[in-house]
């Protein structure tokens, strides 16, 4: 006797994953009404300093981390390279998000885990502690600088998949070139304020945290400025410190209801879509002299 054809079970199976699937779109929709009042999460953007167009888009959240492995880094005296190393790693990883789930017990950006000496959760789970530890055992590594990325990645994380690794260095590329400041007013980010209260103590606060607590800070209100020494770059662009500093501050806007960020004859504004824009009076090295600052003025 001939079996009895399969077709209207496959039929009744594609129903039921795309009524899956439409479920799926719904139930994003009503979360990105509930969370963000009827907009999307703000994204970020950091285009190459050359003009060959590439580009790359990204949430807030993982600008946010972005910006936290790289000042971690360079505060460590790690070079660009290091921080491509990072960026990319974490974006295999995690996506650059601090995730609290992953392989067996393996947590946050860098997918460390607890049982494997990295550190217990709650430190895990801090992006600055884990982005210490990943630079830490880089740092271990000879000659790391040299080395393919997908090799010098692997020394430390020894994955299942190290060529994964590979695929994110374009990106990770353009995102160091931005965060440590060799591209100027190469990042912006919508300014969209998250739900949690920012002003000047919280700006100062997550700088202590990102660059450690030798940074220095002035301003009144609602005005946070960091001072940058005067040294200028050799073509005349701002110094790389001022411009790593002003695109952390961009990144961290949302968290910290940042509202406009000033430096090297640039300005960041919330309110106007979250682009840069000259202004007037400002040189190499910040408005009016030889020594400059980056200026952040918070909401609160």
């Amino acid at each position: 006797m001939p079996e009895p054809p399969i077709f209207p079970r496959r039929g009744r199976l594609r129903r039921l994953a795309a009524a899956v699937l439409v479920l799926c779109a719904v139930a994003g929709y009503v979360a990105v009404q509930y969370v963000y009042g009827g907009k999307p999460p703000a994204r970020c953007r950091v285009v190459s300093a050359h003009d060959d167009g590439a580009a790359y888009e990204f949430t807030a959240e993982q600008a946010r981390n972005a910006a936290t492995v790289a000042a971690v880094g360079t505060s460590r005296g790690m070079p660009e390279r290091a921080v491509t190393i990072a960026l990319a790693t974490a974006l295999q990883e995690s996506g650059l998000r601090n995730i609290r789930h992953g392989d067996r017990d393996s947590l946050g950006l860098f997918q460390q885990r607890p049982t494997q000496g990295w550190g217990d959760e709650r430190q895990i789970m801090d992006p600055a502690y884990s982005a210490a530890r990943f630079y830490e055992h880089l740092a271990e590594v000879p000659g790391y600088s040299r080395l393919p990325l997908t090799v010098a990645a692997q020394r430390v994380q020894r994955s299942g998949y190290p060529q994964a690794y590979a695929k994110h260095e374009p990106d990770a590329v353009l995102l160091a070139a931005a965060l440590t400041g060799r591209a100027p007013a190469a990042f912006s980010c919508e300014g969209r304020p998250g739900a949690d209260p920012g002003g000047p103590a919280r700006v100062r606060a997550a700088l202590a945290r990102d660059f450690g607590h030798g940074v220095r800070t002035g301003g009144r209100g609602r005005t946070v400025t960091v001072p940058v020494p005067a040294t200028a770059a050799a073509d005349g662009r701002a110094p790389r410190r001022g411009w790593e500093l002003a695109h952390w501050a961009v990144a961290q806007a949302s968290a910290l209801r940042v509202e406009r960020v000033s430096y090297g004859g640039r300005e960041w504004v919330a309110a106007e879509s979250g682009t840069w824009r000259r202004v007037r009076g400002g040189g190499a090295a910040g408005p009016g002299g030889t020594s400059g600052e980056v200026r952040i003025v918070t909401g609160q």
